[in-house]
């Protein structure tokens, strides 16, 4: 498809809107003015979901899956009432890339028909319809990855994961909207706009998966999937107060997905559920891998999902802050909360130097820009669409010659030893840390990576948590005798912070385990969350 990238956006924007059906578009007189900031009350208090909608919705998927599977709940009526309710969450946070509402529907008669013909669940996702984040190959649908040149060019083929969650029953309906390549961690693009946070508009719902965290927390699904190369499950999941794991690279299939940054493969993308709750993100992680995807994937490996023994006492490390940019308020007062809560039930918790982590960011960063950012510029240049001024690095890099790559392959193999190294010497079972400096950060001011990307470059597993917690203005303002301003960057964002617009917003923090602990991971994460509770 021809012509400038203004025309391609603005029609594929239409497109979007007309695929909605009259019945689920918002009524005028209905919609909440622009001023509301707070949307997630919207399809309880606008009387214009029906109870049995509402009923639906508000079920986690470990609540709906087996109803599902016993017939006492129709996939059909299932998954209209989360193509409404998606519809809905995409007229007030612009949240969807693509929807095949059609296709969806038919998939869920099918399966009720099969209930009916007495054949049993189709599979561990039976009925469920399940969102996914726009680089997910559908066949017949765009994976546009936020550059408008990829629009009308439909995929011939479903992403390996598709076909996996499709044999298992699950439902696809939509897919969710995402920053430029996937390389911005707020979700803004060139094709279809910024998507923001439903609990307050004027915030963002993080990137490159925020248009999955803003329709989860929205409610309109029950579950979806995004992906991470430098936190891009993480900062939404934490933007928003929902539940994701960043597993490392291998657990789940990747093959037959839209990149960003095609053939970059310095630091692997991975993806993975982003859920309502732990439960829901288990059973999820359970499911994919009881499936052998490494039968199709080559990349995927022959790791069953294991049982985790963990010792009675954990032994878990702090770090405070990456020596880079102090965390805000709320996200130290959170930090320390839960070490008080673990020590008290019984926990070792111990310091974590930030000293490797602005190598790590350093590397992450070199990565993403070995081509000289052609790749990138290369996209924007068909359509004569402008780099987004959040990517100016991807305008302004040398491309590396390749010994210069290779040399950069070596750095990273010896940061990952030496960072394994310090590991094995404390005897740690995990971090914690901060998933961001932020609770929550007004459109277009999130900075930093740093807490996140380092892990990707290292490939271990890591959860975003939400602590129960939740920013109270009166209290997480900035102290007085706060140390000293750890870089340029720390002392931006520290004038930046506001308290009073963040507060409410929910508090997430991260845990981290090595190299393919992904099970360990979900397991200490249990042991956090009753400490806390």
């Amino acid at each position: 498809m021809g012509g400038t990238w203004e025309a391609l956006a603005a029609k594929k924007c239409q497109d979007l809107l007309d695929s909605i059906p009259e019945e689920w578009r918002i009524p005028k007189h209905l919609l909440p003015p622009e001023s509301q900031d707070d949307v997630t009350g919207f399809p309880e208090t606008s009387g214009w979901f029906t109870q049995e909608e509402l009923d639906i919705t508000n079920l986690t998927a470990l609540e709906l899956l087996p109803r599902l599977a016993a017939g006492d709940l129709s996939s059909e009526t299932v998954t209209r009432a989360f193509c409404k309710r998606a519809a809905a969450a995409h007229q007030l946070v612009n949240c969807l890339s693509e929807t095949c509402f059609d296709r969806a529907i038919e998939t869920a008669k099918a399966l009720d028909e099969r209930l009916a013909q007495g054949l049993g669940p189709a599979g561990p996702f039976h009925g469920l319809p399940i969102s996914l984040k726009d680089m997910f190959n559908l066949k017949g649908l765009d994976a546009t990855v936020g550059f408008t040149s990829h629009i009308g060019h439909p995929a011939e083929h479903d992403s390996e994961l598709v076909t996996l969650l499709l044999n298992a029953g699950a439902v696809p309906y939509v897919k969710t909207n995402v920053p430029t390549a996937m390389m911005i961690a707020e979700t803004v693009n060139n094709a279809f706009g910024r998507t923001v946070n439903p609990f307050n508009r004027k915030l963002t719902s993080g990137g490159s998966s925020g248009g999955e965290s803003a329709l989860l927390v929205f409610k309109g699904t029950p579950l979806g999937v995004g992906t991470d190369i430098g936190g891009s499950l993480r900062i939404p999941a934490a933007c928003t107060g929902i539940w994701t794991i960043r597993p490392s690279f291998g657990r789940f299939p990747t093959h037959g997905c839209r990149s960003g940054l095609p053939g970059q493969e310095a630091v692997h993308s991975v993806n993975g559920p982003m859920t309502r709750t732990l439960a829901d993100l288990e059973y999820y992680c359970k499911a994919v891998i009881d499936a052998e995807p490494w039968h199709s994937d080559p990349r995927c490996m022959p790791i069953p999902w294991r049982p985790v023994a963990l010792p009675p006492k954990l032994k878990v490390a702090v770090m405070w802050h990456d020596g880079i940019v102090l965390p805000t308020p709320p996200v130290t007062r959170a930090l320390k909360h839960t070490v008080d809560r673990l020590q008290a039930a019984g926990h070792e918790l111990i310091d974590w130097s930030p000293e490797d982590q602005a190598e790590g960011l350093s590397l992450l960063g070199r990565m993403f820009v070995a081509d000289g950012g052609k790749s990138v510029m290369h996209e924007l240049a068909k359509t004569g669409e402008p780099l987004r001024p959040e990517m100016a690095a991807y305008g302004e890099a040398r491309e590396l010659s390749g010994s210069e790559y290779w040399k950069l392959h070596m750095e990273r193999q010896a940061f990952q030893k030496r960072y394994l190294d310090r590991w094995k010497k404390a005897g740690i079972d995990a971090i914690l840390a901060p998933v961001t400096p932020f609770s929550g950060v007004q459109n277009g001011l999130f900075k930093h990576v740093g807490y996140t990307g380092v892990y990707n470059v290292l490939d271990y597993a890591a959860i975003s948590f939400p602590t129960g917690m939740t920013v109270d203005q009166a209290v997480d303002v900035p102290q007085a005798d706060a140390p000293a301003a750890l870089s340029d960057l720390d002392q931006v964002i520290r004038s930046e912070y506001n308290a009073e617009v963040v507060h409410g917003m929910p508090i997430s923090l991260q845990l981290i385990a090595n190299r393919l602990e992904d099970e360990k991971c979900v397991e200490m994460c249990k042991v956090f969350v009753e400490a806390l509770e």
